[in-house]
């Protein structure tokens, strides 16, 4: 595993934002910075180049960057994408880079098929913020009286998202409330269900041959060639939450939080300081990056269960380099 000078070595040279010239139009995302091809460039047609950025983002809003974590992520997702062809196709082609994707151009749902296992979060849409305050409804699931935080609910829920723009903050609403707005009709969406939930399983069910709890999620879907297909993302620690789970019990039993494996590592230091996903957020200090980073590592060390081969140095110098002889630049 790398070492934490060679993680503090690396902030420096950490992806913060691309703008290549002739890849293609940039479509520019919290964490991923995407391209669609453009007539006269290098991209296939109908395909698309997604730069995983080492951008990290909580509350809705873009913090910084963390070292390796681009890459970290796309390993991981990489991982996932492999283990659940059988349940849903995806849009991955190839790996050119670490940080860089070529996927299949999607025709995007604009829903987030959230899947919880447990009552947890810290954020104003999470679920525990929700049960706490009183509410017994959960974007149209009824939720027992009793429950305690960081909790297993008696069977995973689904909670569904609209996609904000960068800057705004997602909505969790009841299905009917996206079919009343015309983002998606009750058909597809029903099958987006189907195709979460069994996602979601398949990550409990090898996330726990590995030591570790699959808390929750968030899926995107898109069509191609009409089909459904799994875009974005699948099962990384920016999307999900993962805690270890030799601990987990004792750790619930002495009303303490788990051991996390994932981003809200970030969100719980960006709450103690008062930030929420309003007004100017604390900037994040390089002891917060090394740390996020430690634990991005660990995850794909659990998860993939083999160390992460990490490239030193400036990302953006590589990543041109790997898209010049690609023939895409």
């Amino acid at each position: 595993m790398l070492s934490s000078k060679d993680i503090k070595a690396q902030i420096p040279h950490a992806l913060e934002t691309t703008g290549f010239q002739g890849l293609g139009k940039l479509y520019q995302g919290k964490v991923r910075d995407v391209y669609r091809p453009e007539s006269g460039g290098g991209l296939p047609e109908g395909h698309m180049a997604i730069v995983t950025s080492d951008r990290i983002s909580a509350f809705d809003r873009v913090l910084g960057t963390v070292p390796f974590k681009g890459a970290l992520l796309n390993a991981i997702a990489h991982h996932w994408f492999e283990r659940t062809t059988d349940i849903c196709p995806n849009h991955l082609v190839s790996t050119p880079h670490p940080n860089l994707w070529l996927v299949r151009e999607c025709e995007p749902i604009p829903v987030e098929m959230v899947v919880r296992g447990y009552l947890t979060g810290t954020s104003p849409t999470s679920a525990w913020t929700a049960y706490a305050r009183g509410e017994r409804n959960f974007c149209g699931n009824e939720l027992p009286d009793g429950l305690k935080q960081d909790q297993p609910f008696p069977e995973p829920i689904i909670t569904p998202s609209t996609k904000a723009e960068q800057g705004a903050h997602d909505e969790s609403v009841a299905p009917e409330v996206l079919f009343q707005r015309g983002l998606v009709e009750q058909e597809l969406y029903d099958q987006m269900a189907q195709a979460s939930m069994a996602l979601y399983k398949r990550g409990v069910e090898l996330a726990a041959k590995r030591g570790l709890i699959f808390v929750d999620t968030k899926y995107e879907f898109g069509f191609i060639d009409g089909q459904l297909t799994l875009m974005d993302e699948v099962n990384t620690p920016d999307s999900s939450r993962y805690w270890l789970a030799d601990t987990y019990d004792d750790r619930f039993a002495a009303g303490q939080p788990p051991q996390k494996l994932d981003k809200d590592y970030v969100r719980t230091w960006l709450s103690d300081r008062g930030f929420r996903g309003d007004g100017t957020p604390p900037a994040l200090t390089d002891e917060v990056k090394v740390e996020a980073t430690r634990r991005y590592l660990s995850a794909y060390d659990m998860v993939v269960g083999e160390p992460f081969q990490g490239q030193t140095g400036p990302v953006n110098e590589s990543l041109t380099t790997a898209l010049q002889e690609a023939g895409w630049l």
